[in-house]
């Protein structure tokens, strides 16, 4: 990368950081205009970004870039106006007896934290970089950013757009090559904010710790579906494959494998197959079925597919329309599980990402609340099932970072629940108020009232009997 490029982006983080001290305090109706256009930029400009989002992966359905990348996003940002001024009320907070009846004070404030860096991703390209910015907005930061560059054409229209709406101090786009996200990443933001996979993860924030800028990960790993017996099997076949299918599984909570009942196993993989087809009779022609977004993805997904068949996978192509993909450069893969699995093959041992489905089988539930608790903290854990016991048994004994029950993914789009992930799926959370508090600073004020405190309580020197007795009141 061009020394010209690192240069730049200093050069923006001071200004932008000038910026935000000469306009403290800002007033909330600046935030909220900035909240205003970033949604109009959205909205004016969906088309242009759903062409570009298909270009980048080679086919992806512009009506769900809509759904997933605009309307969602936009709506996101309906929420932060709405529920702001709530945000970022001082709180009162308790101060010990007797200081209130004198006249102390205690409050927390919400305050700016400054320019705070967003590294978005490519597999919902708009949303992962405009969501996070409506709660920075929202909190009342300027706002850098470095979109992925697999999907480069959505991050030049991204950047060419902001530069129209927004003043470089307030909001700026930076593309190109990872040594731009590198050298992003190293700036002394106030807070960065990295969507990604979990190895990329720790080098962000190893990047970070030398400014000791602090971190939010949305990272991903293996987000599990637990299937109880007392499931219904038909609607949790068409959900999964839904979840699953989805961006052609190029999901951060996308489920990554089953495990269910192994007198059920049939039926759940049979079911799944129903779901899929229903959805997708075809796969090649069809746009709603998006393509893996590069020829090296689309590689590593071929690969985890064919090292599970030599150590002894049993491989089931979910393809309906008895289609020839061989023959095509295309990217289309169908929906590929994997049965038998062992934890020697790669399938079980990464994020899968993309449209292969490992199934798993147990006997009692607890061997599968066993298998989660001795893998890393997934960012999602999906329980299908009407047996309310099983269900808290599942939940109270596993960790993830969020949970569905009976559907997957769907509690990310709940913009009121904070979305974050645990360990190794990541730390911090955005959405609901957690957001807006992730990019705040919880600034404590103390006001200390006219008397001494500190010789009434026995604190100041020289110590005697008001310092003793002050001690065993507290130890009391």
């Amino acid at each position: 990368m061009a020394d010209n490029r690192k240069s730049e982006m200093e050069r923006v983080i001071r200004v932008q950081r000038d910026a935000h001290h000469a306009a403290r305090p800002e007033p909330m109706d600046r935030r909220k205009d900035r909240i205003r256009r970033a949604m109009d930029l959205l909205k004016t400009n969906a088309d242009e970004l759903n062409r570009a989002m298909s270009a980048d992966f080679g086919s992806r359905s512009p009506i769900q870039s809509m759904i997933t990348d605009i309307a969602g996003t936009v709506s996101f940002g309906k929420y932060c106006l709405k529920n702001m001024d709530k945000w970022a009320r001082a709180e009162r907070r308790h101060v010990q007896f007797p200081l209130g009846l004198l006249g102390a004070k205690a409050e927390l404030r919400y305050e700016p934290k400054g320019v705070i860096g967003i590294l978005s991703p490519w597999n919902f390209p708009v949303n992962l970089t405009f969501g996070p910015l409506m709660q920075v907005f929202a909190a009342g930061n300027r706002a850098m950013i470095k979109p992925s560059e697999f999907t480069e054409r959505t991050s030049e229209v991204m950047a060419r757009l902001v530069e129209r709406m927004f003043d470089q101090d307030e909001c700026r786009v930076f593309t190109g090559p990872p040594e731009v996200a590198q050298a992003f990443s190293e700036l002394p933001f106030d807070h960065l904010v990295f969507t990604g996979s979990t190895a990329t993860g720790r080098k962000v924030m190893e990047a970070a710790a030398k400014n000791l800028v602090p971190v939010t990960l949305e990272l991903g790993g293996k987000s599990p579906v637990v299937m109880g017996r007392s499931a219904d099997f038909a609607k949790a076949g068409e959900r999964i494959a839904l979840g699953k299918m989805m961006n052609a599984g190029q999901i951060c909570l996308a489920p990554d494998y089953l495990y269910v009942p192994e007198d059920k196993a049939d039926e759940a993989v049979h079911r799944v197959w129903q779901g899929t087809a229903a959805m997708y009779p075809t796969l090649l022609e069809n746009e709603d079925y998006a393509s893996v977004v590069s020829d090296r993805h689309f590689d590593r997904l071929k690969g985890l597919v064919a090292d599970a068949k030599e150590k002894g996978a049993e491989v089931i192509e979910v393809n309906p329309g008895d289609e020839d993909f061989s023959s095509t450069n295309a990217r289309k893969m169908p929906l590929t599980i994997l049965r038998n699995v062992t934890e020697d093959m790669k399938a079980m041992q990464e994020e899968i990402f993309g449209p292969v489905l490992p199934v798993k089988t147990y006997s009692r539930i607890e061997e599968a609340i066993d298998y989660v608790n001795q893998h890393d903290r997934p960012l999602g854990l999906y329980y299908f099932g009407e047996d309310s016991s099983e269900r808290e048994k599942v939940l109270t004994k596993t960790i993830s970072g969020g949970v569905t029950v009976n559907d997957v993914v769907f509690h990310v789009s709940m913009e009121d629940l904070p979305f974050g992930g645990v360990g190794p799926s990541g730390m911090g959370s955005y959405h609901g108020v957690e957001g807006f508090r992730e990019f705040s600073h919880a600034r404590s004020v103390y006001t200390q009232p006219k008397i001494d405190i500190a010789k009434l309580g026995g604190f100041k020197p020289p110590y005697g009997k008001a310092s003793e007795k002050a001690a065993k009141t507290l130890m009391k």
